[in-house]
C-alpha cells in the first residue's frame, strides 16, 4: 500500500472515530435531557390513540409533497393579509381571523359572510391547478367565551366566572355550544381553552384563567377540550365539533410582575406543578393543538424553547398533535424577526402564526433555510406530519366543504334560545356574594328600585374583552341582538311583580328608592392593555366610590354588583355597600343576575348563590396572594362565597389606606427605539392622519423617517413644511383608556430625548389626552408649549426636554383614563428628531419646564 493510500485510510479512520465520538456525545446529551424531563413531566396517556390507517394516509400524502408545499402547511396568515388567490397559489395549511378581524373587514358581517369566506378559502386550498397540494386548509379563530367575534352569538361568562362556578359538567356544555355556533360559520378550529394558572392578578389576562388553583385548571381543561372536540371513541371531531387548542404553553400566568409576555422564573418543578396541570388535563382529553406562549422562561422566549416544546411536550409527554405559534411570537426570539426565524421551527414550532404581510418573506426564508441545511428536512417533515395527522383525525379530507357541513348556514343556531339558557345558568352559578349586611339580599321585586352605575345597561362592558372587537371596546347594546343587560333582567322582573324601577347612571331619581342597585367595574380590555401596576380599583379617579357615597348619604341601602376580570382592592367600595356581589364578566346574558338577586313575586328565593372564589381576594392594593402561600392572609380566602342566610363577615371599617406605588411601577416607557406595547404611533397633519408602520411615512405637510442614534433605527425624525399643525401622536387603539396614575402620583416627569435639526422651531407643543383625539370638548387634555425650550438647545445635539406631569394634571388630565400619553405638534417648517419618550423620575441634570 503506497503512502498516499495509507494517509487517506488513516484520515478516514480518524474522521470516522471522530464522527462516532460526536454521535455518542449527542446521544448521551439527548438521554440526559430526557432523563431530566422524565423526573418532572409525566407521560400522558391521551384518550386519542394513534390509528395505523391515519398514519398510513399521512405518510402517503407526505411522500407526494414538495418542500414548498410542506412549508406552506406551516404558514398561518390572517384574513386581512391574504386573498383567495394567495390561498390558491400557495395552499396555506391554515389561516386565522384575529380579534377584531372580520370578513370584508366589517364588524357586522353576517354568518353568511363568514361561511362565504370559509368556502372560498377551502375551495382555493384544494385547487391543485397551480402549485397547491389539494390539502384542505383550516380556519382558526379566538372563540374564548362563545363565538365571540360574530354578532348575535351566545356569549358566556369569561373563564374567571366559570372557575367560580366550579362545575365541569356545565363547562363541557358551554364548550359544546361554542363548537356548534362556530361550526355554523364554517370554521374548523378554535384557539381555546386558555389553561393559565394565574398567580399575579395584575396580569391583564387574569380573566382568561379559571383559577389560581392548578387543580381546577386541570379539571376544566379536560372538560372544555371534550366539549369542543367530543369524546374519543364516541363523537370525537365529528360534524358538530371543532379542533381545540390548549394555550399558552407554558407559564403565562406566572410572569414577574404579571407582565403580559414577560418572564416566568419558576423552577421547573413549579412550572409543572402550578402551570403544567392544564396541559395534563387537556392533553389527556385529546387536545390536538397546543399554542406556544409569548412569555419567556428564565429569559428565553417559549417560541424558541426546544427543551420545553420538543423534549418535554412532544417527547416526554407524548403530544402528537401540532404546536402553533401566537401572533408573530416567533419574531420575539433573540435573533429573529417576523419574516425570518429558523430558531422557532428548530425548537419545535410546527405552525408560524404570521398575521402580517411578513408571511411571504417568512415562507421564502424558511424554504431557503431548509435547502441550506439551517433547518433539517426531517424537522419540516415532522411538523407537516403532525399537521396532516390532525387534519385526517378531524375528517377534513372527507367532510363536505364548509358551506355544506351539518350546521353551516343554520343561522338560527347562532344565539339560539336553548344556548342562552345554558349561558344564563353559567351566569347564575358564577356570581359570588362577598357581603350581605343584615341579610339585605335577596331583594323583593315589589319595591321601588333604582338601578345606577355605568355597567347597568351596558352589554359590552359586562362582556369584557375578546367581545366582537379584540379589546371589547366600541360596542353598543345594538351589537348584541338577543342579548340582555343587567338592567333588562331587573326591569322585567320588577315590573312583572308590581314594583317600580328607575335607571339612572349617575344615581339621580324622581322618587326616592327603597334600595339602589349599583352596577360598576372595569372597562373592557384584553391582553397587554389590561396589565396594572396594582389592584387598586379606579386609582386616582374613584368615580364609582363617589356614587356609592352619594347614595349612602341619602340613607339609601346600596347593593353593589361589581364587574371585573380579576379580584381587586375595593375596600372603600365594600365599606360603602350593604351588599357586594362579584359578577365577573357575565357575557351576553346579563338578565340572569336578577334571578339570583331578586325573590319571586311571592317572596321566595329563585336561585341561591353557588359561586365560590377561585381566586383569593386581596386585602391591600399591592397584595399578591394565592392559595397555598406560606403566609396566607387575604381579605377573603379562596373558596369563599356566602349563601342566603349565612352570617356576614365583612364590616364597614375595612382599611382604605392606599398602597404607595414603587418607583419601578411608576416608570412608563413610551418610546425607546421602538414604540412600547399598548401604543400606536400616528402621523398627523391637520385633520389628516396616517398610522406609522414602516420606516417612512408622509402627509402633505409632514414626513417621518427612522434614523440611527445609538444603534440601527432607534430614533426618528419629523420634518414639517409650512404646516398649520402637524406632528405625531402616541395613542391607544380604539380610544382605549390606560391607567397611568402611578406615574402621576409618583411626581414623575415627561422626558423627551430630542434633537433640534433646523435653525428655529416656530411653534411646538406637547399634549396629553384622556379622551378621543380631536374631541371638541377638550375637557380632559393638557398642552405645554416647548418651542422656547427647543430653541434654547444647541443645534444638532441630543438633550432631554423634561415636563412635570403635574402641568397636565392642572389642566384636567385624568391619568387614570389616558388615551394619548404623548403628542407633539409643530407649526411652520422645522425638523426635530426623537430617540426616547418616557414618564420617569427626575435626574439631577434635569431642568424641568415651568408649568404655565
Amino acid at each position: 500500500m503506497n503512502m498516499f493510500l495509507k494517509s487517506c485510510l488513516a484520515l478516514s479512520c480518524a474522521s470516522l472515530l471522530g464522527a462516532c465520538q460526536q454521535s455518542e456525545n449527542v446521544a448521551e446529551q439527548q438521554l440526559e435531557t430526557m432523563n431530566k424531563a422524565a423526573k418532572i413531566w409525566p407521560k400522558i396517556s391521551s384518550d386519542v390513540k394513534r390509528d395505523p390507517a391515519v398514519e398510513a394516509k399521512v405518510a402517503k400524502m407526505l411522500a407526494t409533497m414538495t418542500l414548498e408545499q410542506k412549508v406552506a402547511q406551516m404558514i398561518q396568515p390572517e384574513i386581512r393579509d391574504i386573498s383567495v388567490e394567495d390561498m390558491r397559489r400557495y395552499g396555506f395549511g391554515s389561516y386565522l381571523n384575529g380579534g377584531g378581524s372580520f370578513p370584508n373587514n366589517d364588524k357586522h358581517s353576517t354568518p353568511q359572510d363568514w361561511i362565504a369566506l370559509a368556502e372560498k378559502m377551502y375551495q382555493a386550498s384544494i385547487d391543485d391547478s397551480l402549485d397547491g397540494s389539494a390539502i384542505p386548509t383550516m380556519w382558526g379563530t379566538d372563540a374564548v367565551h362563545g363565538h365571540n367575534n360574530v354578532i348575535g352569538a351566545t356569549l358566556f361568562p369569561h373563564n374567571i366566572g366559570l372557575g367560580a362556578a366550579n362545575n365541569p359538567a356545565l363547562i363541557e356544555k358551554v364548550a359544546q355550544i361554542t363548537a356548534t355556533e362556530v361550526m355554523v360559520t364554517g370554521i374548523d378550529w378554535v384557539f381555546a381553552p386558555t389553561v393559565a394558572t394565574v398567580r399575579d392578578d395584575r396580569w391583564g389576562r387574569t380573566y382568561e384563567g379559571y383559577s389560581e388553583d392548578p387543580e381546577i385548571v386541570k379539571q376544566y381543561a379536560n372538560a372544555i377540550v371534550k366539549g369542543l372536540q367530543g369524546h374519543a371513541g364516541e363523537d370525537f371531531l365529528g360534524d358538530d365539533r371543532v379542533i381545540s387548542t390548549v394555550k399558552h404553553f407554558i407559564g403565562d400566568g406566572g410572569t414577574v410582575g404579571g407582565d403580559d409576555q414577560g418572564d416566568n422564573i419558576a423552577t421547573e418543578q413549579a412550572l409543572f406543578d402550578i402551570h403544567g396541570q392544564g396541559y395534563v388535563g387537556g392533553l389527556t382529553a385529546g387536545a390536538q393543538s397546543v399554542m406556544a406562549s409569548f412569555n419567556s422562561w428564565h429569559g428565553k422566549k417559549l417560541h424558541g424553547q426546544k427543551y420545553l416544546l420538543t423534549d418535554v411536550l412532544k417527547e416526554q409527554m407524548g403530544f402528537d398533535g401540532f404546536v402553533v405559534g401566537d401572533w408573530n411570537g416567533h419574531g420575539q426570539i433573540a435573533g429573529c424577526s417576523n419574516d425570518n426565524c429558523p430558531q422557532a421551527v428548530n425548537a419545535g414550532l410546527d405552525i408560524y402564526m404570521v398575521p402580517t404581510d411578513a408571511w411571504k418573506p417568512l415562507m421564502e426564508n424558511t424554504i431557503k433555510q431548509v435547502k441550506e441545511g439551517v433547518i433539517a428536512q426531517s424537522r419540516i417533515d415532522d411538523a407537516v406530519r403532525r399537521i396532516l395527522r390532525v387534519k385526517y383525525r378531524a375528517g377534513l379530507f372527507d367532510k363536505p366543504s364548509p358551506q355544506n357541513r351539518l350546521f353551516s348556514g343554520k343561522t338560527e343556531l347562532i344565539g339560539q334560545a336553548s344556548h342562552r339558557v345554558v349561558a344564563q345558568q353559567a351566569v347564575r352559578e358564577s356570581l359570588v356574594l362577598l357581603k350581605n349586611k343584615a341579610n339585605i339580599l335577596p331583594l323583593s321585586p315589589k319595591q321601588h328600585i333604582l338601578v345606577a352605575g355605568d355597567g347597568a345597561d351596558n352589554i359590552g362592558k359586562q362582556s369584557g374583552g375578546w367581545t366582537i372587537t379584540w379589546q371589547g371596546t366600541n360596542n353598543t347594546n345594538e351589537d348584541f341582538p338577543g342579548g340582555s343587560s343587567i338592567y333588562d333582567g331587573f326591569k322585567a322582573q320588577v315590573e312583572q311583580a308590581g314594583g317600580t324601577i328607575e335607571l339612572n347612571t349617575e344615581g339621580e331619581f324622581n322618587t326616592k328608592p327603597d334600595v339602589a342597585v349599583v352596577v360598576f367595574g372595569e372597562e373592557p380590555y384584553a391582553e397587554g392593555h389590561g396589565d396594572r401596576a396594582n389592584l387598586d380599583y379606579q386609582r386616582g379617579v374613584k368615580k364609582d366610590l363617589a356614587l356609592l357615597k352619594k347614595l349612602k348619604a341619602q340613607n339609601i341601602p346600596v347593593v353593589s354588583l361589581f364587574i371585573s376580570g380579576r379580584p381587586m382592592w375595593v375596600n372603600a367600595e365594600l365599606n360603602n355597600s350593604d351588599a357586594f356581589v362579584a359578577v365577573w364578566l357575565p357575557g351576553s346574558e346579563g338578565k340572569a343576575i336578577a334571578d339570583v338577586i331578586l325573590t319571586d313575586a311571592k317572596g321566595d328565593i329563585q336561585h341561591d348563590f353557588k359561586g365560590k372564589l377561585s381566586f383569593s381576594w386581596p386585602k391591600s392594593a399591592d397584595q399578591l396572594v394565592n392559595r397555598g402561600d406560606k403566609v396566607y392572609e387575604p381579605l377573603l380566602p379562596y373558596g369563599f362565597g356566602l349563601q342566603y342566610g349565612d352570617e356576614n363577615v365583612l364590616a364597614d371599617n375595612l382599611n382604605e389606606q392606599t398602597a404607595k406605588i414603587s418607583v419601578d411601577q411608576s416608570q412608563v416607557n413610551l418610546f425607546d427605539g421602538q414604540v412600547a406595547k399598548l401604543w400606536q404611533l400616528t402621523l398627523i397633519d391637520g385633520d389628516s392622519a396616517k398610522i406609522i408602520n414602516s420606516s417612512t411615512a408622509a402627509l402633505k405637510h409632514v414626513s417621518y423617517r427612522t434614523i440611527d442614534r445609538h444603534v440601527q433605527e432607534d430614533a426618528f425624525t419629523i420634518v414639517t413644511n409650512n404646516a398649520e399643525s402637524a406632528g405625531i401622536v402616541l395613542a391607544t387603539t380604539n380610544g382605549f383608556r390606560e391607567d397611568l396614575t402611578a406615574a402621576q402620583e409618583a411626581g414623575n416627569y415627561l422626558a423627551l430625548a430630542i434633537r433640534r435639526n433646523s435653525e428655529e422651531v416656530t411653534e411646538a407643543s406637547v399634549s396629553l389626552s384622556c379622551e378621543s383625539i380631536g374631541d371638541e370638548k377638550g375637557s380632559c387634555s393638557g398642552v405645554v408649549p416647548i418651542d422656547q425650550a427647543l430653541n434654547r438647545l444647541p443645534a444638532d445635539a441630543w438633550q432631554d426636554v423634561v415636563i412635570p406631569l403635574s402641568c397636565f394634571t392642572q389642566q384636567g388630565v385624568k391619568f387614570g383614563e389616558v388615551v394619548s400619553p404623548f403628542a407633539m405638534t409643530i407649526k411652520g417648517s422645522s425638523s426635530v428628531s426623537i430617540s426616547s419618550i418616557q414618564y420617569r423620575s427626575a435626574k439631577q441634570s434635569d431642568q424641568p419646564l415651568a408649568c404655565q
